[in-house]
Parts: structure tokens; sequence; C-alpha cells
């Protein structure tokens, strides 16, 4: 197995490296179904009309805890406090809440997995656990209570099933922020087709949003994907 520092310099390698960032759409799409990060946002974020600037902002930061050498986590507490309301449902919520907090983290690594495999090619179960392990010790930079975090992939793989299964709806909440999911206005996700960021959407999304997949749109990211190998070898 490979040492917690080298499951470190993996997680780091693929945080870094820009076709991330042309899948967050499929992240984002999951997350403006979640009730409660879809009001958060839109209550609080500073570009709550052009999500991908907010997103610019958040990801890089999230990406820079990765690779931090001093503590993180007062910036992440300070930066959060205020991120607090009622949801359309008057349940009260605020962003350092941990099934939370978390679930918006797990939604960035289950993309990044979904990255690699279809932009770089598949991990083995010893790399896959490996990089698994290096996301878990991100999460845990954040200083956030760590009860949430699945211990192996194998977990996280149930749990985000549940999870998905049991918090996700459409409603007013995901609909105000469509147009911007799948049509990106600003910062890399613009770069990617249309079609393409239609076909990377994860398949709760694309149920509970109503969101057709045409074999346009998978062969859109299969041509966006070879583009980006070509390009990024």
């Amino acid at each position: 197995p490979m040492s917690d520092s080298e499951a470190m310099v993996l997680l780091r390698k693929y945080l870094q490296d820009r076709r991330f960032l042309f899948m967050l759409p499929r992240a984002v799409g999951l997350q403006m179904l979640h009730p409660t990060i879809a009001r958060a946002i839109s209550e609080h974020a500073l570009h709550r009309e052009r999500i991908w600037l907010h997103e610019q902002r958040t990801v890089t930061r999230a990406i820079e805890i990765a690779s931090a050498e001093r503590d993180m986590a007062p910036a992440i507490r300070f930066a959060h406090d205020h991120v607090t309301g009622r949801t359309a449902a008057g349940a009260k919520y605020h962003a350092l809440q941990p099934d939370v907090f978390h679930f918006q983290h797990a939604t960035y690594v289950e993309t990044l997995f979904c990255m690699v495999e279809t932009f770089i090619g598949p991990l083995d179960d010893t790399r896959r656990e490996t990089l698994y392990r290096g996301c878990c010790d991100w999460y845990r930079r954040y200083g956030i209570s760590t009860r949430p975090l699945p211990g192996s992939w194998p977990e996280f793989t149930v749990y985000f099933d549940d999870y998905c299964r049991a918090q996700l709806r459409p409603g007013p909440h995901f609909e105000q922020f469509r147009g911007e999911i799948l049509d990106p206005s600003n910062w890399w996700p613009r770069v990617v087709p249309r079609r393409a960021i239609r076909a990377m959407q994860h398949p709760w999304a694309r149920e509970l949003a109503g969101i057709e997949v045409s074999r346009r749109d998978t062969r859109s990211l299969r041509l966006f994907t070879h583009t980006c190998r070509v390009f990024s070898p």
C-alpha cells in the first residue's frame, strides 16, 4: 500500500489537473439539487446569479487547502460562520453543519474520481483506495467534524448513493441555477461543449432534474475527452 504522504501527492496531482475544473458541472449539478446548499448559495454567495464566479473562488480555495502547509481550519470557519438562515421549508441551516458540509466536499471527491477515469484511465483498487485516503486527509484539513466521513472508497460509494437518494430533490432551488450549470458563462467550465456537460452529469442529477442525454451528447464528451488527452498527455 502507498503511504499517507504518497496519497496526498496523488491527490494534489489530480486536483491540479485542469480537467478536474472542466468536470465541475457534475459536482455543481448535484449540489444545487440539495435544498440547503442551493438556499445558502442563493442567499449568501457574492455571485449568486453567476455561480461559476462563486465556484472559482471556493474551489480554488479548496484546492489550495489540499496543498497548504499551515492550518487553514480557522480561515474556513471565518469564511462560513455567517452563512446561516432557513430553508424554504423553514428548517434552520448553517454552512458548517457537518452532514451538509461533507456532502458538498463529497461531490468534489466523486467528480475527481469521475474525471480521472473519464479523462485519464481506470484506477485499480489499490490506487483508488490510495486516492480516497488522500481525499479523507483533504477533508480533515477543513477542521469540520469527520463524523460523516466514510472510511473507505466502497463505503463512500454506498454513502454517496444513499445520501443522494434521501436528500436531493428537484424544485425551484435547482431551477434558478439550471442555466448556469448546463451553460456556464464563466471560468474554465465555459470552454466545455454544452453537450459534453449534459453527458457528464451524475445519474442522480439526470433523473431528478430531467436532464436528457442523447447519443450526440455522449459523443461530444468522448470527443472532448480525446481532445484533452492530446493536449494533456
